[in-house]
């Protein structure tokens, strides 16, 4: 039984590939539509991160006092009511972690065009395909694949920051912005919509949680893979987005999802093709990333849900195959649904409200269950959390409302999958 464990370093792996994908390779080209100063900018990775930092604090209360694997399906289930679990698989399941395979698969398409070939969708679906086979077999392999495409993720965004922060740049003027228009900026709704998307390049920092049975002295690795994860991706997506901004200029930013490609181009000139290699190939940890802890928590779904109970079988080393092909199949489906930025944006959209209502499970752990801040002063951090996520949604539905109506849709499309789920069940 003690092989089937994961350590600390291996969770850490996990978090850190779930959170650095596409979202901080794209989203500034979003952003600086209207957000032109470097302050504004760079405080909105920020506060993700800090947001990111209480969820991780609040997710390992939840996972100790529940110890089963499922993430939110559980908490949501047992604190509130299985439709509100039920809910929140069939948005992982749709959306949180089948689209940002596709978004990974797609972005590692258009950091690869730069080599003149035109790497389009067939491409992305064949690399969802390889990483499926390589996640079927065994723990002990999925294990490996996933620590050595994490160490060069790791490396890499180290190289790129290190690179950006010593040369100085070649582009007048470049997009720094340093002035006091920052305070205006923070009021516009621009600047709430902007955080959706940061908040979308900050998911996976629960990634760990949704795994709590296979991962070795949860109770202390746990806390610890998720702490490490964040801060390190919070301090690196502040670097690395200080160095996009001093390497480009705005207006060859806006509305780009290449962002880095267009940031070390002026900078490198011919030779950045390297670079774009590399963000291709860290995205496949994302990849494999996502589909690991995704197909978990659709199978502590199938476990208990009738209409998802085929995805509940696992081979001989307790891999849940199924699911992780459910998984892919709707990632390749995915492909073929849309624009890039109309899938990002109702992901992004969709995913806060996922996270808003588990995060609201934190206030049913009673103080005498608390394992880390043992005080009142612990129901303080999921009040600043949900009073950040209810000012995003609310002006993601007002600036953004076709991508939000179809976030909302596919809650209430599984609002009815699940009512027809328990009538099947009797």
């Amino acid at each position: 039984m003690a092989s089937l464990k994961i350590g600390w370093k291996t969770a850490a792996a996990l978090v850190i590939s779930n959170m650095i994908g596409t979202g901080v390779f794209t989203s500034l080209g979003y952003q600086i539509y209207d957000l032109k100063n470097t302050y504004s900018i760079l405080l909105l990775w920020i506060i993700g991160g800090f947001l990111a930092l209480i969820g991780a604090f609040i997710y390992s209360e939840l996972a100790s006092k529940f110890k089963q694997s499922g993430g939110d399906y559980i908490y949501l289930s047992r604190t509130f009511h299985p439709v509100f679990g039920y809910l929140s698989s069939w948005i992982s399941l749709f959306v949180g972690f089948s689209a940002p395979i596709s978004l990974a698969a797609l972005a590692m398409s258009k950091y690869l065009n730069i080599l003149g070939f035109n790497f389009g969708k067939e491409f992305a679906i064949a690399m969802i395909l390889i990483v499926a086979v390589f996640q079927s077999f065994s723990l002990n392999l999925s294990s490996k694949f996933q620590n050595v495409f994490t160490v060069l993720k790791v490396v890499f965004i180290l190289i790129l920051i290190g690179i950006g922060l010593y040369f100085v740049p070649t582009i007048e003027p470049n997009a720094i912005v340093v002035d006091n228009t920052w305070k205006q900026e923070l009021l516009l709704p621009a600047f709430a919509t902007s955080l959706v998307y940061v908040t979308f390049a900050y998911t996976g920092w629960n990634s760990a949680s949704y795994i709590i049975e296979e991962i070795d002295q949860p109770k202390k690795n746990l806390p610890k893979a998720l702490f490490i994860g964040v801060i390190f991706v919070t301090i690196a997506y502040v670097f690395l987005n200080y160095v996009f901004l001093k390497h480009a200029s705005a207006i060859s930013l806006v509305g780009k999802e290449d962002v880095a490609n267009i940031s070390f181009r002026n900078l490198l000139g011919s030779n950045v093709k390297w670079v774009s290699c590399f963000i291709a190939l860290q995205l496949i940890a994302t990849i494999s990333g996502y589909l690991w802890i995704g197909s978990r928590l659709t199978q502590a779904t199938a476990r208990e849900n009738k209409l998802w109970s085929f995805m509940a079988k696992e081979n001989k080393n307790r891999i849940p195959v199924r699911a992780i092909w459910v998984h892919t199949t709707i990632s390749i489906l995915l492909i073929f649904s849309g624009d890039f930025e109309v899938i990002f944006t109702y992901t992004s959209f969709v995913l806060q409200v996922l996270a808003t209502l588990a995060i609201c499970t934190a206030f049913f752990i009673k103080r005498d269950e608390l394992t880390i801040i043992k005080s009142r002063f612990f129901y303080l951090l999921p009040t600043i959390f949900l009073a950040f996520s209810l000012y995003i949604c609310y002006f993601v539905l007002t600036q953004k409302p076709k991508e939000s109506l179809i976030g909302l849709g596919i809650i209430f499309l599984g609002l009815i999958i699940f009512y027809f789920d328990k009538r099947i069940s009797k």
